[in-house]
C-alpha cells in the first residue's frame, strides 16, 4: 500500500504538471488519462501478472510487484484529476504575480502550484488509500485460468474468509483493518488536513480550523524544532538556492531558443512513440477479437446495458447524500474531527468482505445479487464524491461566507451563490472518478464467490470476472474495451463539458 501510494504521488505530480504546462502534452495526456482510469483495475490483472511472471519466473517477487502496480492503478487517477483541476483553478492574479516576480519553474511550482493543490491532493490521497483497501482482497488473491495466486496479507485473509463464509474470521480481519485505518488517520491524515489549512486562498482569518494533536506536538516539540532548524531548513534552502542559481546562470535551461528546440524535439518523439504504441496495440487487439463469435458480442452488449443502468442508479443515490454531508464536514471542523475518521473507515473497509453478510440479508428480502450489486457499486462510488466535496467545501474562502452574512443571504441563497459554485469543480472531479469507480466495482459486485459457490448477475462486470477466471483473453479484451469506451464517451460528452465550465466560470479570479 505504501509503495503504491508513493508511486501514485510521484505520477500525479509529474503527469498533471506536464498536462498543465504543455498544450501539446495535454492533448495526449488528458484523453489518455480518461482511457486509463476507465480500464477496470482487474482488467489490468492478467497482463500485468503474466508479464511480471515472465520477468521473474517461479519467484514471488513478480506477483508482489503485480499487486503494487494493480493497487497503483486503483489509487492514482483521482489524485491526478484533482491536482490537475487545482492547477487549472489557480487565480489569474497569482499567476500574474509569479510572472511579475520572475519566478523560475521550480519557484513557481513550490510556492504557487503545489500549494494550490494541497487540500484536494490530501483529501484524494485519503480516498485513494481507501480505494486501495477496497480492492485489496481481489488483488492479493485471484484466479487466472487454471492457476490460483495468493499473497500473504490482510486482503487474501479476508478473501478466503469471505469465500468460505467464515464470519468470525471476517470479523477479526475487519477489526485489524479498522485498527490500522484509525492509526493511519490519527498519525498521518489528521495532521496533514490541519496543516493544509494554511494553503487556503482567503483574505480573512478562518474560524474553527481543523486541529490535530500530532501536528501541535510536532510544532511545539523542541527536539523536532532543533532537527528542523539544524538540518531540514538548511538543506531545503541550500537545495532551492543551488537550483535557482543553476537556472539563472544557465540560460539554456530557461526560455531560450535552444530549450524550445529541445522541447519540440522531445514532444515529437513523445507523439511518434505514442502513435506507434497505439497502432501496434490496435493491430494486436483486432487479431485477438477476430476469434470472438456473435454470441459473445451479444453477451457483452446485454451486460453493458444492465451495468450502465446500475451505474446510473448508484451514482444518483450517492449524490443525494454525499453533497450535503460533504459540505457539512468540510465547513465544520468540529464535525469533521468526529466524522472524518468514521467516513475514512467506512470508505476503507473492503466491501467484498462485508458482502456475505449483505447477501444473506438480501436473500431474506428477495433482492439477491440484483440489489446487492448496486449496493456494492455505491460503496465503490460514493466516497470519491464525498471526499472531493469535503475538499471543495474546505477550500471555499471564508470571506465569501462573511459576505453572505453581511448581505443576509438565506440558507438556500448561500447554497445557490456560494456553496454549490464553490464546490462545483471538485464535485465534477469527484463524479468523473466516481463513475470509473462504479464500473470498477461492477467487476466484484456482479461475480461473487460465496460459501463455495459462484453467484452472478447479468452485467459487463460479471463478463470480465468470468473471462479472467477462465483465462478467456479475447472475451476479457472485448468486455474491457466496451467498458472503457462507455466511460470515455461519458467523460468526453458529459463530465468534461461540466469540467470545462468549472474551469472557465466557477473559479476564483
Amino acid at each position: 500500500m505504501i509503495a503504491a501510494y508513493c508511486l501514485s504521488l510521484v505520477f500525479t505530480l509529474i503527469y498533471a504538471y506536464s498536462a498543465y504546462h504543455s498544450s501539446m502534452a495535454a492533448k495526449i495526456l488528458l484523453p489518455l488519462l480518461d482511457i486509463l482510469q476507465s480500464i477496470p483495475v482487474l482488467s489490468f490483472l492478467p497482463g500485468v501478472v503474466l508479464a511480471l511472471i515472465a520477468v521473474f519466473p517461479e519467484q514471488r517477487i513478480g506477483i508482489e510487484l503485480a499487486a503494487i502496480l494493480l493497487i497503483f492503478t486503483g489509487m492514482v487517477w483521482n489524485m491526478t484529476f484533482s491536482f490537475y483541476q487545482s492547477l487549472m483553478s489557480i487565480p489569474e492574479e497569482l499567476i500574474e504575480a509569479a510572472k511579475t516576480y520572475r519566478l523560475n519553474f521550480w519557484q513557481q511550482f513550490w510556492t504557487l502550484e503545489l500549494p494550490s493543490g494541497v487540500i484536494g491532493l490530501i483529501w484524494n490521497s485519503v480516498m485513494s488509500v481507501a480505494g486501495g483497501w477496497f480492492f485489496l482482497i481481489a488483488i492479493e488473491s485471484f484466479t487466472l485460468g487454471a492457476k490460483d495466486f495468493r499473497l500473504p496479507g490482510l486482503g487474501s485473509f479476508l478473501g478466503i474468509a469471505a469465500s468460505e463464509g467464515n464470519f468470525p474470521a471476517i470479523l477479526w480481519g475487519l477489526v485489524v483493518l479498522i485498527g490500522v485505518i484509525i492509526i493511519i488517520d490519527f498519525l498521518i491524515w489528521q495532521p496533514l488536513i490541519a496543516w493544509s489549512e494554511k494553503f487556503k486562498f482567503e483574505t480573512v482569518d478562518a474560524q474553527n480550523e481543523p486541529e490535530s494533536f500530532i501536528l501541535d506536538f510536532i510544532r511545539r516539540s523542541p527536539t523536532l524544532r532543533l532537527i528542523s532548524d539544524r538540518f531540514l531548513k538548511p538543506f531545503s534552502q541550500s537545495f532551492d538556492q543551488n537550483l535557482t542559481k543553476s537556472l539563472t546562470t544557465n540560460p539554456k535551461t530557461l526560455n531560450s531558443r535552444h530549450s524550445s528546440d529541445i522541447g519540440k524535439w522531445v514532444e515529437r518523439i513523445f507523439v511518434d512513440g505514442f502513435a506507434f504504441i497505439v497502432l501496434w496495440g490496435t493491430w494486436e487487439a483486432v487479431l485477438l477479437l477476430q476469434t470472438l463469435g456473435w454470441e459473445s458480442w451479444q453477451k457483452i452488449i446485454t451486460g453493458a446495458i444492465f451495468t450502465t443502468l446500475r451505474v446510473i442508479f448508484a451514482l444518483t443515490l450517492s449524490l443525494l447524500w454525499t453533497v450535503p454531508v460533504g459540505v457539512a464536514i468540510g465547513r465544520n471542523p468540529h464535525l469533521a474531527k468526529i466524522l472524518q475518521p468514521i467516513v475514512q473507515i467506512a470508505a476503507s473497509v473492503p466491501a467484498t468482505a462485508l458482502f456475505p453478510v449483505l447477501l444473506l440479508y438480501l436473500a431474506k428480502l428477495g433482492g439477491g445479487l440484483q440489489i446487492g450489486s448496486v449496493a456494492l457499486m455505491m460503496l465503490g462510488t460514493m466516497w470519491y464524491i464525498l471526499f472531493n466535496v469535503i475538499a471543495g467545501a474546505q477550500s471555499i474562502p471564508s470571506d465569501l461566507f462573511e459576505a453572505a452574512k453581511v448581505y443576509r443571504l438565506s440558507l438556500i441563497q448561500r447554497w445557490q451563490t456560494v456553496i454549490l459554485l464553490g464546490i462545483f469543480p471538485y464535485l465534477v472531479t469527484g463524479i468523473i472518478t466516481a463513475v470509473g469507480g462504479a464500473w470498477n466495482a461492477s467487476i466484484v459486485s456482479e461475480y461473487v464467490h460465496f460459501q463455495g459457490k459462484i453467484l452472478t448477475t447479468t452485467g459487463l462486470g460479471s463478463t470480465i470476472s468470468e473471462a479472467t477466471a477462465q483465462g478467456n483473453y479475447a472475451l476479457l479484451l472485448a468486455a474491457t474495451a466496451v467498458m472503457s469506451l462507455l466511460v470515455v464517451l461519458t467523460n468526453r460528452f458529459v463530465w468534461r463539458r461540466l469540467y470545462k465550465l468549472a474551469q472557465e466560470k466557477y473559479r476564483l479570479l
